[in-house]
């Protein structure tokens, strides 16, 4: 067994050899100069090559500078050349948000491995608003994949933010369009659009209200954007926003006349020319105008196809505009307590659970929970339950409340979780770490299935009582 006595002091010993440059016992054979203001460091051959790649190649290559015992460094200041040198002989350095980027262009030139991961793990957990454009700009040239994702990931989860900022305009198009391809951004695409006309104009240098345009700046401006315009979903605008957009005439004719064109065959209800225009116009021109957003994120469904689908069930634009995730037991709390404060009062309410046997369900609300009223039903004629996952793998489905049963849609209980029917549909205990469901009481069934059985009360989770919840997570306005 290796016994370790007074690391600290081998590395102070290290971090003293270094600085004492002007003594001779140093024994130092290699000179580093800082071209910037002719700073002249000297180090220890064995040192440099131990701890990095390239000065390990650099010497057994026997190139100019090993014969010369010099070497000139161009790109970077002499304070960020002394820490790392003294980060060398000690394993200490001091990185802050002042002098990280440095530091890492200059561990990642030189093959530093361990100063390139903590620093740009440094990055990763203190981006902000003012450096993550710089920072993705960056780490696209150094090809730092982690770091790109990280940036990106850092912009989707403020979006609603960034894009109010001035860094916002300092985006390449080639990082507006990849976020801007995202399907899950969740934000109102009319704000969205007028974001990429900022942009437009920023590029250009145009400072003017958009209907002062002249013929040269529209051309220029309708350019700028032409690739990123083909990312807003059009299809997610209500008509209000769309004839504002229209009237102001700055988005290409083309794209104008592709949506007004597919308006008209979808009011028309004309279902196999419409499959046909949209096919023509999603592969041949990559236009993602007809593709909604999901406007949801959520860590129980993951599959994006599941996700398109409860937005078309629910079927309100201005709720999916809008909605954020309220609540999560997993780090709000497993407690009818928790779920009730952070919850009630809320209106339109979409929940999703899953089982600990990973069975997937839930249902939406358009009154939500209204506390102050005792235990109590409430009326709702929209309210619906579905199925994601489920013992029979039965494909997705969208359960309706029953005629004649809308007065008893959702039943409110402050000592209980989240419920649905009069004699509970779905139910969560007061821990909402167990449920029970008497599925068929208020909401319809899937065909061939008779209400109030067996298999019907075991249709979501499989079984009737005693399930066992592994997450719960509701999202509203």
């Amino acid at each position: 067994m290796e016994n370790y006595l007074n690391l600290e002091k081998l590395s102070n010993d290290l971090k003293n050899l270094f600085q004492n440059q002007n003594h001779e016992e140093s024994y130092f054979d290699f000179e580093i100069i800082c071209e910037q203001n002719q700073t002249s460091f000297k180090t220890h051959k064995s040192i440099l090559s131990s701890r990095s790649h390239y000065f390990k190649s650099l010497f057994n290559s026997k190139m100019k500078e090993f014969q010369e015992n010099k070497l000139i460094l161009k790109d970077f200041s002499s304070p960020i050349i002394s820490s790392i040198l003294n980060y060398f002989y000690s394993g200490k350095i001091e990185i802050n948000s002042e002098n990280v980027v440095e530091i890492l262009i200059f561990s990642s030139k030189y093959l530093i491995d361990e100063l390139t991961e903590f620093s740009s793990n440094f990055i990763k957990n203190n981006l902000q608003f003012e450096i993550v454009v710089d920072v993705l700009k960056l780490s696209e040239s150094m090809n730092f994949k982690i770091l790109i994702d990280s940036c990106y990931q850092f912009i989707f989860d403020n979006f609603d933010e960034f894009i109010k900022t001035p860094f916002f305009l300092e985006l390449e198009e080639n990082h507006l369009n990849s976020i801007l391809s995202n399907d899950y951004i969740l934000i109102n695409e009319f704000e969205i659009l007028q974001s990429l006309i900022k942009w437009g104009k920023h590029k250009i240098n145009i400072n003017k209200e958009n209907k002062n345009f002249d013929k040269q700046e529209k051309e220029q401006f309708q350019n700028q954007i032409s690739n990123a315009i083909k990312q807003i979903r059009f299809i997610d605008f209500t008509k209000k926003e769309l004839e504002t957009i229209l009237e102001e005439d700055l988005i290409s004719r083309r794209i104008s006349q592709t949506f007004i064109e597919f308006q008209i065959l979808k009011n028309q209800k004309l279902e196999s020319k419409l499959k046909e225009f949209l096919q023509k116009h999603q592969e041949e021109e990559q236009l993602h105008i007809f593709k909604p957003r999901i406007r949801f994120k959520s860590e129980i469904i993951q599959e994006k196809e599941h996700l398109i689908l409860i937005r078309e069930w629910i079927n309100d634009e201005d709720f999916f505009s809008k909605m954020k995730k309220g609540f999560s037991a997993k780090k709000d709390g497993f407690s009818a307590k928790s779920f009730h404060d952070k919850c009630d009062n809320q209106g339109k309410t979409l929940f999703i659970i899953k089982t600990k046997d990973n069975f997937i369900f839930g249902g939406f609300t358009q009154v939500g929970w209204i506390s102050g009223r005792g235990i109590s039903h409430m009326n709702d004629s929209h309210s619906f339950l579905f199925s994601i996952k489920n013992p029979t793998n039965d494909e997705p489905q969208k359960f309706p409340i029953k005629e004649g049963c809308e007065n008893i849609a959702v039943w409110y209980n402050p000592e209980r979780g989240p419920a649905f029917g009069g004699y509970c549909d779905i139910c969560l205990d007061e821990n909402l770490t167990s449920g029970w469901s008497q599925f068929g009481n208020a909401y319809k069934v899937p065909d061939g299935i008779t209400p109030l059985t067996y298999a019907s009360r075991c249709y979501l989770a499989g079984s009737y009582s005693g399930w066992k919840v592994d997450e719960l997570e509701c999202f509203f306005i």
